[in-house]
Parts: C-alpha cells; structure tokens; sequence
C-alpha cells in the first residue's frame, strides 16, 4: 500500500484504518461493520503483498458524527 495522504488525517475525527486479513470476504466484512457506524469511503477490493500473508485493504473514516444504537 502507498503513504498515507495527508489530506485523510488534516483534521480530528478523519482516520484512515487499514485491515489486514486472510481473505477477501473477511476484510470486506470487517469494512462493512466499520461503515455502518461511520461515514465511510470503502475500497471495492483487497490488494497482496508480494511474500505476505492474506490480504490488506485501505478505508478513510470520518468518525465526529454521532453514533446511532
């Protein structure tokens, strides 16, 4: 994966979270989960590193809105 923008993490409240899994289908769920509780950009697919196990995969949050039960 690439560096990380600054323009992602200017402001408190913006993260960016980064998953790593042993599949596809688990690090898109773990994304879901995460963007149901926060405005969300999703990646629409995981990437591989070369020599590393399972998948990583890249999601931008911002978390100041409130959650909701």
């Amino acid at each position: 994966m690439g560096p990380i923008n600054e323009a992602h993490v200017e402001q408190p409240g913006l993260a960016v979270a980064e998953i790593a899994a042993c599949d596809d289908q688990t690090a898109l769920a773990v994304q879901e989960l995460l963007a149901a509780q926060w405005a969300t950009a999703t990646a629409d697919r995981t990437t591989r590193d070369p020599g590393q196990p399972g998948v990583r995969l890249r999601c931008y949050l911002d978390v100041r809105q409130e959650l909701t039960p």
